[in-house]
């Protein structure tokens, strides 16, 4: 696969790149954001770590605000952060920011007219990560994944569904039932159709439910986060948790939003924690 590097800009003795490249996936060009720390020059393969991003987001959202280069620099993190949909003048959109392109819920939509481009769930499960494996120095047998918001219902489901993938899973605002709330039933039925036994491999409380399993989650949530009630529901996923004996850390955060100030606080917490397990 050809690829194509947009930027390049050293920073904390590594490198940050920009990368785009044609996506069979999503059918149309697609871009990701990776960092390779100083390691990757004299060590060989290191772990990597998979951002997905949130509503509205794309790679740019934590590759300009998220603070995390630092961290992977001193620990020798690789970190992978793709768009949130597919993106071109030929694709679909919605209406609304929570529907269509920086929304795409990383799945891989069934109806017309989604199910031509938005292939995200193939996008961040098989293509990207090949790519990655392909052209970058990483240890594929040590992969990290986290995500924010919509992202963080991305990391939760991709890890839930390939178990021994992932050593480590850990999110930031993660949208963690998405069936039982608005943002998440407005996207899986407008991407998947209306039976709801469809959306249960994307919902992260029902997954649990149905018997997926993690060995440990780190989460954080911020208590002024206006979506916190209505959205995120976090309170599902600790219930869901503690009923099959995954050992859950949620972290409730006094006072922060659901910002990247919120995310870009405690990012470097949850690359250490990541960096711990990964080796």
């Amino acid at each position: 696969m050809t690829i194509d590097i947009v930027s390049e800009n050293k920073s904390h003795g590594g490198r940050q790149l920009v990368v785009k490249h044609p996506s069979a996936a999503c059918r149309c060009d697609m871009t990701f954001s990776i960092f390779l720390p100083p390691q990757a020059d004299r060590d060989g393969k290191l772990p990597v770590v998979w951002y997905l991003a949130g509503l509205t987001c794309t790679h740019a959202n934590v590759t300009e605000k998220g603070g995390y280069r630092a961290a992977c620099a001193e620990l020798g993190l690789v970190f992978v952060a793709p768009d949130t949909s597919p993106r071109g003048d030929d694709v679909p959109d919605g209406e609304g920011y929570d529907f269509g392109k920086g929304a795409g819920f990383y799945v891989d939509a069934t109806q017309d007219p989604w199910a031509q481009n938005y292939r995200m769930w193939s996008y961040v499960t098989e293509e990207l990560p090949a790519l990655v494996a392909a052209e970058f120095p990483v240890d594929m047998e040590r992969q990290g994944i986290t995500g924010h918001s919509m992202g963080g219902h991305g990391a939760l489901t991709v890890a839930l569904n390939f178990p021994g993938r992932f050593r480590t899973v850990s999110a930031f605002a993660p949208i963690v039932a998405p069936s039982q709330v608005p943002w998440g039933q407005k996207a899986l039925a407008g991407y998947l159709g209306n039976d709801a036994r469809t959306w249960r491999k994307h919902d992260a409380v029902a997954l649990i439910e149905d018997g997926a399993r993690l060995k440990e989650l780190l989460v954080d949530v911020g208590t002024a986060d206006q979506f916190l009630d209505q959205e995120l529901r976090p309170e599902l996923l600790e219930s869901a948790c503690d009923e099959a004996g995954i050992a859950l850390t949620l972290r409730r955060q006094p006072g922060y939003d659901h910002s990247y100030y919120f995310v870009s606080t405690f990012m470097a917490e949850h690359l250490r924690w990541h960096g711990q397990r990964l080796g």
